[in-house]
């Protein structure tokens, strides 16, 4: 009977940062996937006819060229550059095994028509999202965030970043309604207006983050890495193999055993694995997650660019929830054959957002509408689970599904907060060193 500091079932994203975080402080950690790929809920599809098999659609046709070129993600999002997530890789070392490129541009959407979401001062100027007056008080705002210091309140000019709200901020700048809006949306990139109503800090931190990214590289904030991203779990196969760790593809977990209302062991395949912490997707334990909303995803296969979008080979597009009356944004994410993701001139676009109808595919109309015209569609609507405890008391720690935004902000709040929860301390790493990047950008 073989003995684990700790078992983690499941191969998505969060479940291998905190693996090789763990494996990486010294704990003996056995990862074990009842699935035959690396990813879970968020893994990249190859070849394309996989993809047509899982969604059971018939095809795919010959005009979408050679299957295995393709890598589909199946819930994609974007890494901002100096973000946490980031930094995390960075911290573990599993940028060794994996190349960035710099995501061509972001989009938002207004009163029917796409804009360009401003990458520099020069954009700013020449941008059709404000007015004359609102490009001098937008400046004003970032310059007040960009010298915005926590420990030193001479930098606060009198706000109180911790009681003033965003609302009562952007109304000293005397920020108009469409610079509020790109500025929340793309900049800080909250998903809904609630944030408006809650103190400053988190929207000064998060247009701050924003706006370092897009420092490193001028074009957009965002990263993506060369052939999706299915690449991080098995980077973290690796890693977790240099320090000793075991990874199980295709094993069932038959039984979580318990003593005393806590984790004890894990029966897989007939055998136990004994171990004093368990992490784990929400699959793997449907009684201790609930449900809080859905959310509906649409992956469209494309051989054009996305229209007024520069022909850009990959992109964001955020449409706010403003723009059609709705309680929170939609997304749409645009890669193609420059990440190494499709056939040569063929494009991968998903839509995402939370489901607030009954009809869930009629909320993303809009959305889809900016694709046409679309060679092929795949919908899926998933539940969004979250744990019915913290775990500190059974030691099982449960991620959340993964959220319909397009960028990793929401999934580095669960790690992070896992982390805690597990350890019991912060999970604290020094600057970035140096990422791998195949990059004209930069």
């Amino acid at each position: 009977m073989q003995e684990y500091d700790i078992i983690v079932l499941g191969t998505g994203i969060k479940e291998c940062v905190l693996s090789g975080l763990m494996s990486l402080s010294g704990k003996k950690v056995l990862h074990i996937d009842k699935n035959s790929c690396h990813g879970g809920e968020s893994a990249s599809i190859s070849p394309l006819e996989e993809l047509y098999r899982r969604f059971k659609v018939p095809g795919p046709p010959k005009s979408m060229r050679r299957g295995k070129e393709w890598n589909v993600d199946l819930i994609p999002k974007f890494f901002l550059a100096t973000g946490p997530l980031v930094k995390i890789l960075v911290h573990t070392e599993v940028t060794r095994y994996l190349d960035f490129k710099v995501v061509e541009g972001s989009y938002l959407f207004k009163a029917g028509k796409l804009y360009k979401v401003p990458a520099t001062e020069e954009d700013a100027q020449s941008s059709d999202l404000m007015g004359m007056f609102d490009k001098r008080r937008f400046k004003k705002l970032l310059h007040f965030v960009q010298n915005f210091d926590i420990r030193n309140p001479r930098t606060h000019q009198d706000v109180d970043p911790e009681k003033t709200t965003t609302r009562e901020l952007f109304s000293r700048f005397d920020l108009g309604q469409d610079v509020i809006e790109f500025t929340g949306h793309a900049i800080a990139l909250h998903s809904s207006d609630s944030y408006l109503d809650r103190p400053c800090l988190e929207t000064i931190n998060r247009i701050r983050l924003y706006c370092e990214s897009l420092s490193r590289h001028n074009t957009s904030p965002y990263l993506f890495p060369l052939y999706g991203l299915g690449e991080l779990p098995q980077g973290y196969a690796r890693l977790s193999a240099e320090y000793g760790g075991t990874f199980l593809l295709n094993k069932p977990v038959d039984e979580i055993i318990m003593d005393n209302g806590k984790v004890k062991a894990v029966k897989s395949d007939g055998k136990l694995f004994l171990c004093k912490q368990l992490i784990c997707d929400p699959s793997y334990v449907p009684n201790r997650v609930r449900k809080v909303g859905r959310v509906i995803r649409v992956i469209c296969l494309l051989n054009h660019p996305v229209k007024n979008t520069h022909d850009a080979s990959s992109c964001q597009i955020i449409i706010p929830q403003a723009q059609l009356n709705r309680k929170s944004d939609i997304y749409i994410c645009v890669v193609s054959y420059s990440h190494s993701l499709a056939s040569d001139g063929m494009y991968i676009a998903t839509v995402s957002t939370a489901v607030e109808t009954n009809n869930p595919e009629k909320e993303v109309e809009p959305a889809l509408e900016l694709l046409e015209p679309i060679m092929q569609k795949f919908v899926s609507t998933t539940n969004l689970l979250v744990p019915n405890e913290d775990g500190r008391k059974s030691q099982i720690f449960v991620s959340r599904s993964y959220d319909a935004t397009n960028h990793f902000d929401s999934e580095c709040e669960d790690i992070k907060d896992m982390y805690r929860r597990i350890t019991g301390a912060e999970l604290c790493f020094g600057g970035p060193r140096n990422l791998s990047h195949d990059s004209d950008d930069d």
